[in-house]
């Protein structure tokens, strides 16, 4: 044979092979996914993260056909699960829940070993619930805020409350509201919502700043009392709580939001299918009733509107910090 016939032979035969090897490759992207699907929660099970990662994955894996597993990855405030998300292989396969809380860890962990807006690409907001204040029944009488302040105030540094971990909402939730109540109280951090929960249902602390989501269920059920929530409006599902702006604290207004992210370098395709998914399930009745009763509304925010998002947070939590003079306990 020539050697020009066989350099075009050969030409042809890898032009060949490249188009039959693209076309499976293309295949196995378009049919993302084709195993299961981890969501990496980094605080305990139990918390307000948790209390909607879990009917959200269930939904997902009906939606996607594949399972949303759900992986608790705990620790310093959510930083250690945010850590090993940013870490693991951007293949499509794993994905982060995170919220407020990693808007609020750049300020006040001095090294943290991933960059929320640089090592994760941004697939949508979850939730965005009000955060109520809330106390043991039996270690404070208070019923309104009011009554709260007084008790506080008369029982100068014998209050504390619980939090989801140092640099978490809750944590800053209650030193914003030391700073605008002129108060204090004795922050006790928790590695997560869940076990402050806990811990305060059987009387340990003896208020939080919580998520309405993680405490709707034992707000029902009595074992811990709300005395107003965060908000400028009442929440649908507890329309006899108040607000803390009806309630004399105007400027108070916390959220504790929940967002989904995706390691950076994942494929464009399953980021897109991922958010695509997640905003078909979200708007079905049973996810939307099931987050009015957790108290909040289903948001409609993905890609790069919820990635600017979470930047303003990132700066708006940076003036609270400064301006509490928050620290790490």
């Amino acid at each position: 044979m020539p050697r020009r016939t066989s350099l075009r032979v050969l030409a042809a035969a890898a032009a060949w092979a490249a188009t039959g090897l693209a076309a499976p490759l293309a295949l196995a992207q378009g049919a993302w996914p084709t195993k299961p699907v981890t969501i990496i929660v980094p605080f305990p099970a139990g918390g307000g993260t948790d209390a909607f990662a879990r009917p959200l994955s269930a939904a997902l894996t009906k939606q996607l056909g594949q399972q949303v597993l759900i992986d608790n990855k705990a620790g310093a405030g959510g930083t250690v699960g945010a850590g090993i998300a940013s870490r693991a292989a951007p293949d499509g396969y794993t994905f982060f829940m995170g919220g407020a809380h990693h808007a609020i860890a750049p300020s006040v962990y001095p090294k943290l070993d991933y960059d929320i807006e640089k090592d994760f690409v941004p697939v949508g907001l979850v939730s965005n619930v009000p955060q109520v204040i809330v106390v043991h029944p039996g270690k404070v009488a208070a019923n309104t805020l009011a009554e709260l302040l007084a008790d506080i105030r008369a029982n100068p540094g014998k209050r504390n409350y619980g939090s989801a971990g140092n640099g978490s909402s809750h944590h800053l939730a209650g030193e914003l509201f030391k700073l605008q109540s002129k108060t204090f109280i004795t922050h006790i951090p928790y590695r997560g919502a869940g076990p402050m929960l806990q811990d305060l249902i059987a009387g340990q602390v003896d208020m939080a700043f919580d998520g309405l989501g993680s405490s709707a269920a034992h707000i029902r059920s009595g074992r811990i009392k709300p005395i107003a929530v965060a908000a400028t409006k009442r929440a649908a599902a507890f329309p006899d709580v108040p607000t803390t702006v009806e309630s004399g604290l105007p400027d108070y207004v916390v959220s504790t939001w929940y967002g989904l992210w995706a390691p950076k370098g994942t494929p464009k395709d399953a980021v897109d299918k991922m958010a695509a998914a997640m905003k078909t399930v979200m708007n079905t009745p049973e996810l939307k009733q099931m987050w009015t009763n957790l108290g909040t509304e289903t948001p409609d925010l993905y890609g790069e509107a919820f990635g600017k998002f979470v930047s303003s947070e990132v700066k708006r939590w940076a003036q609270v910090v400064k301006a509490s003079g928050a620290k790490l306990d």
